[in-house]
């Protein structure tokens, strides 16, 4: 089994309110390359710090570690577009970090990060692969795509409560700016993403495409920005079998029914629950509380561990030690 994340950049990610995926705008430019150091490293390395919300819950990356120390899992990470350098090694798939979707084009090189993943993708020397990514704003970015494609589900957040009124007033914009109705590209997925998206959803969607053209099995290891994938690859006519897997927090969000997105866009869903309800560890109490949610394969690393037979006891005490090896406080 291998883990497959692609990290990059949007910057809807800075427009207020939208995203906890940092401690402050400027620390959460570097999530992405960080994420992809922890799940490598253990820690941040060139990144300045460990992810945390403003609140201070861990980055899903920590969790993505254990199971990765637990299991050993195999791991191939891609650039899809940082904006800051990090020290894991990651192949490059020609990306540039995406632009705000409230412009017209925010993923012009859309088509070309694609065609590149798609290789990519097809190439990867597994049988079956769980894909994963890391993006500050992405649930926002997801949610354009989702409304250019025409599909009606709605998208998790970072945060314990999602600023869905503000997510929908940028997407609006963003259609105008584009010129797009909804559903207007509900025929060119490529649009879809140049328009309203995020160049690490062009890299899921390409990935998974090529590994399904290879045969290999693929599990979406996510939320709802998988869910966008999904339904990116739907448009396109793929279909091929589909797995989801996410976390208990997605699952019981009410504002992102991933439920009905998977009955929908024919998705076979597990959700995957670490037991951190009634710990009084500090960031298992933040995931709790609905903050993170899901990111970095998380969903995907707890059904790979789940698997394996690995106890979630186990994983929980994994997460414990590493925090305190990586993160400020308790």
């Amino acid at each position: 089994m291998t883990l497959v994340l692609a990290v990059g950049n949007t910057a809807t990610a800075s427009i207020e309110g939208l995203s906890a995926a940092g401690a402050s705008p400027e620390l959460a430019r570097h999530t992405p390359a960080a994420d992809a150091e922890v799940v490598t490293f253990g820690r941040a390395v060139r990144a300045p710090a460990t992810p945390v919300s403003p609140s201070g819950c861990p980055t899903p990356a920590l969790i993505t570690r254990a199971v990765r120390e637990l299991v050993g899992v195999e791991t191939e990470l891609f650039d899809a577009g940082l904006a800051t350098p990090t020290a894991a090694p990651l192949a490059d798939l020609g990306a540039a970090p995406g632009g705000d979707i409230r412009e017209p084009t925010p993923v012009p090189d859309a088509e070309a990060i694609v065609e590149a993943a798609i290789d990519r993708g097809a190439s990867l020397d597994a049988e079956a692969i769980h894909v994963g990514e890391s993006i500050p704003g992405g649930t926002t970015t997801a949610l354009g795509v989702l409304r250019a494609l025409g599909e009606p589900y709605g998208v998790s957040s970072s945060l314990p409560e999602n600023p869905v009124s503000r997510k929908v007033g940028v997407v609006r914009r963003g259609l105008a700016a584009s010129g797009l109705e909804a559903g207007g590209a509900a025929a060119a997925p490529i649009d879809a993403l140049e328009q309203m998206g995020d160049p690490v959803l062009a890299a899921v969607y390409g990935l998974v495409q090529g590994a399904l053209d290879a045969g290999t099995a693929v599990t979406l290891a996510g939320g709802t920005q998988l869910v966008a994938a999904a339904a990116l690859l739907r448009h396109a006519g793929v279909d091929a079998p589909l797995s989801l897997a996410t976390t208990r927090f997605v699952a019981e969000d009410r504002s992102a029914d991933v439920t009905a997105a998977a009955r929908g866009l024919a998705l076979d869903l597990s959700v995957a629950d670490p037991g951190f309800h009634g710990e009084d560890h500090p960031a298992m109490a933040a995931y709790a509380r609905g903050e993170a949610k899901e990111g970095v394969g998380m969903g995907g690393a707890l059904a790979i561990a789940a698997r394996a037979g690995i106890p979630m006891v186990a994983v929980r005490e994994r997460v414990e030690t590493l925090h305190a090896e990586v993160c400020d406080g308790p």
